[in-house]
């Protein structure tokens, strides 16, 4: 019998195309709609409003006002504050990590440092100004145990919590847990080789640092200390909660221009936020920049 052709009909076979698409963005999609909405789109919103006055016209004049001194000598103190708690927080945060990673310490110190940064890193905001002034304070509970234990008020002294110096140290306490969390896949990446080598051909150990470590520890640890002041010069609730107006860093008079009753100009704080995304997008592509010349020497 001769066999019978099956039916022509509607292929039920997948177009081609459907096979070469690739599932896994799937799973991309909520982070590129997240950075969409909290993001990009503020972001262009502050770019927009930067360069437009109350009715929605162009202009320069929010940009021309952020040369007024005030404005100047905010971002200076930002920058100040911003520095000072990046490169204090960069030289303890990677002493910690060079000690906990390669120190010789008992093998449980690493992993208990690494959960501590992992949380205080994290701990900023009011939270973290509570903290610092029932501890720090004028009445804080190590003030009062130094007066009473050892007669030594460090008020006495010149610290002001509510300060230059005040701030500063409060922000080293989320920049040092941070930079020990940056540099010790860096500090991992040392070779023991190198300084066996370095060792077998009679160098000493300031000569290892000096041509060996530090140029390829170099590029990761000065990108990681720009994060550091890109990372401190955004913050505003740590400030905002332990100072008040008392320290005029900018991010305080950006607040001030958009939620203020009496120094309310939306169009200002878009610009003042504009400068500020301009010196942090500085930081971090340096940083980027910085840490793949780093992992060159680190793969």
């Amino acid at each position: 019998m001769a066999e019978v052709a099956p039916a022509t009909g509607p292929s039920s076979a997948a177009p081609p195309w459907v096979s070469e698409v690739s599932w896994a963005w799937v799973g991309v999609v909520p982070f590129f709609v997240f950075a969409l909405m909290f993001l990009i789109l503020p972001t262009g919103l502050l770019v927009v409003g930067g360069f437009q006055d109350k009715g929605g016209h162009f202009t320069l004049r929010n940009l021309l006002d952020l040369f007024q001194p005030t404005i100047l000598n905010s971002y200076l103190i930002s920058i100040k504050v911003s520095a000072a708690s990046a490169i204090g927080g960069a030289l303890v945060g990677f002493a910690l990590a060079y000690a906990a990673i390669t120190g010789g310490l008992p093998r449980w110190v690493r992993p208990t440092l690494m959960t501590f940064s992992g949380v205080a890193s994290n701990f900023a905001g009011v939270p973290l100004a509570f903290a610092f002034l029932a501890t720090l304070g004028r009445t804080g509970l190590v003030t009062a145990l130094l007066v009473h234990v050892f007669g030594f008020n460090i008020y006495s002294i010149g610290f002001n919590l509510l300060s230059f110096s005040g701030l500063t140290l409060t922000y080293m306490y989320f920049q040092i847990p941070l930079m020990v969390l940056i540099m010790a896949p860096a500090i991992d990446g040392l070779r023991r080789e190198w300084r066996e080598a370095s060792a077998s051909l009679g160098a000493s150990t300031w000569e290892y640092w000096r041509y060996i470590a530090l140029p390829v520890l170099w590029p990761p640890l000065l990108g990681a200390t720009l994060l550091l002041f890109a990372n401190a010069f955004g913050a505003v609730a740590t400030a905002y909660a332990l100072t008040g107006s008392s320290l005029n860093i900018v991010t305080i008079v950006l607040y001030a221009q958009i939620r203020g009753d009496v120094l309310h100009n939306q169009n200002l704080g878009y610009a003042l936020a504009l400068g500020m995304i301009l010196i942090t997008g500085l930081s971090n592509a340096a940083y980027i920049w910085l840490r793949g010349r780093g992992e060159r020497w680190l793969r």
